[in-house]
């Protein structure tokens, strides 16, 4: 038997060249705790960091001896706090969904724009807006969140025709056809109701700000179940990245775990876009920075986006309202300029092009 076969998709050598040497456990034990230390150094640094500095003495009063009289202790728990807490929550959402979509489609571009979610979303949206007059947060995150849920499932559902069940081609295709299609659907509303359009970009933009403590919490089960259940599929994804072919012969049943292992990447990146908006990038971003350190093998890709992402996106934050004192520039934009290059990069690596 060839055992060239039974390599890890991810592994593609370029013009002769060999694997990356294989990093250890305990240093990829130990990268992973510098990284989440980092994290929650970041993640300290964006509540006293912003349009205006606020004392980390101050921080600290606020979170323990809370004084609604005092400015600074407000902005500190109706403002940065549930920013920062969604920020953690989104940004790892993102990055394992990220993960997950690359490895259940084995596409290298996969974010959670690939099964149609943030169309879905946006679409859920418009109509929530435009056709209920629902115009908070709070009312249209439920149309979001099933949108985005609703439409992943027609995806899966239509990539699924034929003999073939759902290969990667065939669920990529079949995302791009519904993303497009929904969001010819959604421009239409949006141009004949300038009203819906006015409220609906603020949303579509991608931000943190303005989120409430109220609906974070709402939507926290559904990020915590999301996240425990993508972060056990590390051996599945492994297995599925030798092929169907090879993933059948050693047992798996091909469709029920990309079934499975979709459903938690649905829900990760449906209660995200909900709650921040599409954020782009860093579903695309994470994984492969993750990959770099830590090769093909799943079981570190994942844990290791779910730290890298949520500190991605709060870097971009905390930059975001640095440079456009006393106003700030949306995360969704600082994630632009940020992404956009290294899209550019990725695809002129090929090696990392080849899932």
């Amino acid at each position: 038997m060839n055992t060239t076969s039974l390599r890890p998709v991810g592994w593609a050598p370029e013009g002769g060249a060999q694997p990356a040497a294989r990093v250890s456990r305990p240093l990829l034990a130990l990268g992973l705790g510098v990284l989440a230390v980092t994290l929650l150094a970041t993640a300290l640094g964006s509540l006293f960091l912003g349009s205006r500095s606020i004392g980390i003495d101050v921080v600290v009063q606020a979170l323990v001896h809370y004084d609604p009289a005092n400015d600074d202790h407000v902005v500190i728990l109706t403002s940065r706090l549930p920013r920062m807490l969604a920020g953690l929550g989104v940004g790892a959402a993102l990055g394992v969904a990220g993960a997950v979509m690359q490895g259940v489609v084995r596409n290298p571009l996969g974010d959670p724009g690939l099964l149609g979610v943030n169309a879905g979303a946006a679409l859920a949206v418009v109509c929530a807006i435009g056709f209920l007059g629902i115009g908070n947060a709070s009312g249209y995150v439920w149309f979001a969140f099933a949108g985005a849920a609703l439409v992943a499932l027609l995806v899966y559902a239509v990539g699924s025709l034929g003999r073939d069940g759902a290969t990667p081609v065939k669920l990529a295709l079949a995302g791009a056809a519904v993303s497009a299609a929904l969001t010819s659907v959604t421009t239409a509303v949006l141009l004949t109701d300038a009203a819906t359009f006015d409220q609906f970009r603020f949303w579509t933009v991608g931000a943190l700000t303005g989120r409430k403590l109220e609906l974070v919490g709402r939507l926290a089960p559904f990020l915590v179940v999301g996240l425990v259940v993508a972060l056990c599929t590390g051996r599945a994804l492994n297995v599925l990245s030798l092929g169907d072919d090879v993933a059948r012969a050693l047992g798996q049943r091909v469709g029920r775990t990309r079934g499975v292992v979709a459903a938690s990447a649905v829900v990760l990146c449906g209660a995200a876009t909900a709650l921040a908006g599409p954020i782009p990038f860093v579903g695309l971003v994470a994984p492969h920075a993750a990959r770099l350190v830590t090769g093909p093998d799943y079981r570190w890709i994942l844990p290791y986006s779910a730290v890298l992402a949520p500190l991605l996106l709060l870097l971009a934050d905390v930059l975001g309202r640095l440079v456009a004192r006393p106003g700030e520039v949306q995360v969704g934009i600082v994630l632009a300029f940020v992404g956009a290059p290294f899209l550019i990069l990725l695809i002129r690596r090929r090696r990392l092009l080849e899932l």
